[in-house]
């Protein structure tokens, strides 16, 4: 996956007016082929905001990242777990259960600690006027 972006929710809506700051969250999501070694590359990136009724994401698979860490790394299975992210954070029916509730539910059941090969690091904040713009500026920034 290069560049996917996959949003759910309304980029303009909610009850902060598009020209307010408003406070979002996000987490990185990262690949760890070892669950013993711990080491880990970023594959993407988890925003949501409140206020906009904002939920997205954007993930790349650099394989020759992944390669250097784990050369027998399955990419095919850090690939299907990461259209898993994209399915619950667009809330649709193939991701199950997972995909239902609202975008503050699906965020924090994408950022939930799990022991498998995609992982979510820690929950960071900020403002924004714009999410699906800090979601790029933070994607290129902590991901490409």
């Amino acid at each position: 996956m290069s560049g996917v972006r996959d949003l759910a929710g309304d980029t303009g809506g909610g009850s902060a007016g598009a020209h307010e700051y408003a406070p979002f969250e996000y987490a990185l999501l990262r690949a760890v082929p070892r669950i013993d070694r711990g080491e880990c590359v970023n594959v993407g990136l988890v925003l949501y905001c409140q206020a906009r009724d904002y939920l997205g994401t954007l993930l790349h698979v650099d394989e020759g990242r992944l390669r250097s860490i784990d050369p027998a790394v399955d990419v095919d299975a850090v690939r299907a777990a990461l259209a898993g992210v994209e399915a619950v954070c667009a809330g649709r029916a193939v991701a199950g259960r997972a995909a239902g509730g609202s975008p503050r539910e699906r965020f924090g059941r994408l950022t939930s600690p799990r022991s498998t090969v995609v992982q979510a690091g820690p929950v960071h904040s900020g403002l924004t006027r714009d999410p699906d713009a800090d979601l790029n500026r933070l994607f290129e920034r902590l991901v490409r």
